[in-house]
């Protein structure tokens, strides 16, 4: 298996950075736990979400965009605060996020396109903010959708790695699983670990970890992009920092479950440095897979901005945490609210018109319309009558979803999800009553209300994903829809932390020689390139650029 490179991870990072390589003429060795049906990681389960800045497609729906906004806009949510003393945390992550940010607002698109990846004319409007100038959020629409969701990401990748092995330049090793990092003299030489059992389980399935051998390549350096810990909730709850309350009792998982963060702990052990583990990204809009394909499979529900969020005993949360808006300040107000720390769950309700044009469903399987590149399903689905068919399969097969015509009825069955009734009626129907009443001009003292007047300016959005205003009460917008919602776990936005090559650095701030590692497992980049909050569409774009970092710098690319 001896190789210039060892790649560790078969992810997008590394793929990306195996590409780099081979394109760069070294020899390279991709080794990944998984069999083969796995190939492209978390990247071909995702909605395909791509964070661009002055792109054509933002231009072409009336949005002024630059660079100067944009990294405003990153350093106001990324809130870096570890840049003090020799070995500040932050250090690199800023160097990192604003070298993104010139790649998002300059060449990315182009390469992109250069390498097979073309985008959908949608441009969604994620992570609207927390209400203030300087502060989280995208201040303008970001979110681009690439054509076959994240398998028109991850796969043009994969198909090159695929030609790589028949042009005698990347050999895949699937079903080897790293158990250590070989250093010689303070440099990483190699790796060993256990050679699995084979197995045939589908894409995403869990499977088995019989061992049937060992194996101790070497190689001229080694790059880690075996990314985070979402699929594993100890470790989740081992890094959940204090800010964000409680972790929760029960958690729902947004990754396969080999996302299980072993290797960050062996390279810990071998020396490397590991940064801002405590920084995580999970999400609360999460619900119950009523087809799982991996352990606790959940999907997440991407709102518009228009459903009333109640939390687990019937009161409407306060802004910022609102649908879109500001995902880590409704997480920690759910977590740290002394009499909700006992609850792992909140509440949307929403009208039948709410859910037809607000209510996407994360993942590609969940948007086959867009994953199969059918434009005239993707029109039908999302500016055509009636529910996309994953949402509405969704509605009727869900275990999260209730629906009724009256809402005291609609609340009985709330509450029949849960192991006590804790939502009075009376109360709830105050919270709806109140809501409606800010509903019939288009000026409002009410900060959601005003958000969904906001959205509506947008072209984007009022084609496609924010309902004209109406009542929760209006039968005619009915039924109305309850939607029990958990926690779902997803990213991890610390990790190691590497220099701009993506390098990765030891304990005492100095290069590791002959490590080197991309996207989850570095933070996305130096350890923490998204700070405290992510303007999303930017987890995919992290692999892409650190592992073409990685690729190029050993490949002598830079």
């Amino acid at each position: 298996m001896d190789a210039d490179v060892i790649v560790v991870g078969g992810g997008l990072a590394g793929l990306v950075a195996a590409n780099e390589l081979v394109q760069g003429g070294k020899r390279v060795a991709l080794v990944d736990q998984e069999n083969p049906a796995n190939l492209g990681g978390q990247a071909f389960w995702s909605f395909g979400g791509l964070f661009l800045v002055n792109s054509p497609e933002q231009r072409k729906l009336g949005v002024r965009d630059s660079f100067d906004l944009a990294w405003r806009d990153w350093r106001g949510s990324a809130g870096w605060d570890r840049l003090d003393g020799p070995l500040a945390e932050d250090e690199w992550a800023v160097q990192w996020a604003r070298a993104y940010v010139e790649f998002a607002a300059g060449e990315k698109r182009s390469w992109l396109k250069q390498h097979g990846i073309s985008l959908t004319p949608m441009v969604g409007w994620a992570e609207r903010g927390g209400g203030q100038a300087f502060g989280h959020g995208n201040s303008v629409p970001r979110f681009h959708v690439a054509w076959g969701t994240g398998t028109g990401v991850s796969e043009p990748f994969a198909d090159r790695a695929r030609q790589a092995t028949r042009d005698g330049r990347l050999t895949f090793h699937h079903r080897h699983r790293v158990d250590q990092l070989l250093v010689d003299s303070g440099r990483v030489t190699g790796v060993a670990g256990a050679i699995l059992a084979p197995d045939d389980a589908p894409r995403g399935a869990a499977s088995n970890r019989d061992v049937v051998g060992d194996f101790t390549p070497r190689a001229g350096a080694v790059i880690l992009a075996s990314g985070g810990i979402g699929g594993d909730h100890d470790k989740v709850r081992r890094f959940w920092p204090e800010r964000l309350g409680a972790p929760p009792k029960s958690m729902i998982t947004g990754v396969p479950a080999y996302v299980d963060g072993r290797m960050l702990d062996i390279a810990d052990d071998a020396g490397a440095r590991l940064v801002n583990r405590d920084r995580m990204w999970h999400y609360v809009e999460g619900v119950q897979n009523w087809d799982p394909i991996w352990p606790k499979h959940a999907i997440r529900i991407l709102p518009g901005p228009s459903p009333l969020w109640l939390d687990a005993l019937g009161r409407r949360l306060p802004a910022p945490a609102l649908p879109g808006h500001d995902t880590m300040a409704t997480l920690k107000h759910l977590r740290t609210t002394p009499d909700l720390a006992e609850h792992d769950h909140s509440w949307f309700i929403v009208t039948q018109k709410i859910i037809e044009k607000e209510f996407a469903l994360s993942g590609s399987e969940q948007n086959l319309d867009i994953t199969d590149r059918k434009l005239l399903k993707v029109l039908a689905s999302r500016l055509g009558k009636g529910a996309p068919p994953a949402v509405d399969a969704f509605k009727h097969k869900g275990a999260d979803f209730v629906f009724a015509d009256d809402l005291e009825t609609l609340v009985a069955k709330m509450n029949g999800l849960t192991e006590q009734p804790l939502l009075d009626p009376v109360q709830v129907r105050q919270q709806v009553e109140d809501r409606d009443a800010q509903m019939d001009n288009p000026y409002t003292k009410d900060f959601q209300t005003m958000s969904i007047h906001n959205s509506r300016r947008y072209l984007g959005d009022k084609l496609a994903r924010t309902a004209t205003p109406h009542r929760l009460l209006d039968p005619k917008a009915g039924p109305l829809i309850g939607v029990k919602l958990h926690v779902l776990t997803r990213k991890s936005l610390g990790g190691l932390q590497t220099d701009l090559s993506s390098q990765v650095l030891t304990a005492d701030g100095t290069p590791f020689e002959g490590l080197y590692a991309a996207g989850e497992a570095a933070g996305f980049g130096g350890g923490g390139l998204h700070g405290y909050n992510a303007l999303e569409g930017t987890f995919l774009g992290g692999c892409i650029f650190s592992g073409r970092a990685a690729g190029r710098a050993l490949a002598g690319r830079v």
